[in-house]
């Protein structure tokens, strides 16, 4: 048997190499995608080995995963109950889809996964095997009776690892999970499941690597300008980037500013409440920037006719239905409107702040004529609004006459 296992190299993901090549008789190659986690890659080959993979994989997928996952969503402006803006859900779908690729190029019986029964991912990851591999097995330990009695915690891991030589770094220094990628840095569980918690005082602030606290980013504000053609933002500052270098830079400069944290308690798929803290700086000034070019060259109906689909998209995103009909047909018609999102926007950066400065574009559909309340003729003849308005309140004027002649017909109620 032959198994490809998403890897990490922390301590879930170096039990299960051992405990599956055990249980399962089984080579394991391990695979890691490449997206944008930087550092938290050095040295996975030689660990996998060590720990007992046959082969180990890692793949640069940062570019794929800017341009064909991120970008799409931003053409959205997805963010799931309001205040996440998705970054380890969007990520899931395109390691799923790697591991699944990887394992037919091995061909490997099965893939497997170190996500707990609890959260969201496990979800991810088999409903994209689903959708692109149904016929592949799936092992997920965390799932299995066998598996959660032989590592009941972190102590019974932390004692396998010693007794099979594997090598791996767990202690408390770091009591919360963290997961990073190019659109953010999520932490979760651990002192974080305490929702009263403040990870933003400064004995806790050590947690967030990618932003200033806001205390303590410059004091004077910096500029940038976002240029987007079709709901994409091509450039910074006047200098033409790929997309992933997009975010790269968008990161650099709202991290120096403090900008993207947020701190939410989320309804997750499964069921349950959960607390998670979130560090997307490129994303929420690359969102932010968008909606702006939107607002000049979005047609009204259609903008809000979007703004209707976005909770259910942003939400098939959160739960993994990434490959799901519904999320493509959703695309297409999101990508339908982006067609005139082009134009430049200047915004702003101050201690945690995006402030827009200004915006423009070749296809605004801004008249500045038609808005002027200086009396500059248009075509807009103010004397319309009168049989404009008097047709909208039609339907109000003919309920309050029914509501009036109902209680007219209406017995009144005796003094007692």
């Amino acid at each position: 048997m032959k198994v490809v296992l998403a890897y990490s190299g922390g301590l879930d993901t170096s039990v299960i190499v051992k405990w599956i090549q055990e249980r399962y008789s089984a080579e394991v190659v391990t695979f890691a995608a490449d997206i944008g986690q930087e550092e938290e890659l050095g040295g996975l080959p030689e660990k996998a080995r060590a720990t007992g993979a046959v082969e180990h994989h890692t793949l640069d997928l940062v570019e794929e995963f800017a341009s064909d996952f991120i970008y799409p969503m931003v053409r959205a402006n997805a963010i799931y109950e309001g205040q996440y803006y998705l970054g380890t859900s969007i990520a899931r779908p395109l390691i799923a889809k790697a591991q699944v690729d990887l394992a037919r190029r091995e061909n490997a019986n099965a893939v497997s996964h170190g996500a707990t029964g609890k959260g969201n991912d496990q979800c991810r990851f088999e409903l994209t095997y689903a959708a692109l591999a149904p016929d592949i097995e799936i092992i997920a330990p965390w799932r299995l009776d066998e598996f959660r009695e032989t590592f009941p915690g972190r102590t019974e891991m932390i004692d396998y690892c010693r007794k099979n030589g594997i090598d791996v770094e767990a202690s408390a220094e770091k009591p919360y999970s963290m997961d990073r990628n190019l659109l953010h840095i999520s932490y979760e569980a651990g002192i974080l499941e305490d929702p009263w918690f403040d990870p933003t005082t400064a004995e806790n602030r050590r947690m967030f690597k990618l932003t200033a606290s806001p205390e303590e980013a410059p004091d004077e504000s910096e500029y940038v300008e976002l240029e987007f053609e079709s709901g994409d933002c091509v450039a910074v500052n006047g200098k033409r980037l790929s997309p992933a270098a997009v975010l790269r830079e968008l990161n650099r400069l709202g991290g120096k500013h403090g900008v993207g944290r947020v701190d939410l308690v989320e309804n997750r798929f499964v069921g349950m409440k959960s607390r998670g803290v979130y560090e997307t700086p490129g994303g929420t000034i690359l969102l932010h920037g968008h909606r702006q070019v939107e607002s000049l060259t979005l047609d009204r109906d259609l903008m809000h006719l979007r703004d209707t689909l976005v909770p259910r998209y942003a939400e098939l995103i959160y739960y993994g239905f990434w490959y799901a009909p519904e999320r493509e047909a959703l695309q297409a018609l999101i990508d339908e409107s982006q067609k005139p999102v082009t134009g430049t926007v200047k915004l702003k950066l101050y201690k945690g702040n995006v402030i827009t400065c200004g915006r423009k574009s070749p296809y605004s559909l801004y008249d500045p004529e038609v808005a002027s309340m200086e009396g500059v003729a248009s075509s807009y003849n103010q004397n319309d609004a009168t049989g404009f308005i008097r047709l909208q309140g039609l339907r109000l004027r003919a309920r309050h006459a029914a509501q009036q002649a109902f209680i007219a017909r209406s017995p009144r109620p005796r003094d007692s």
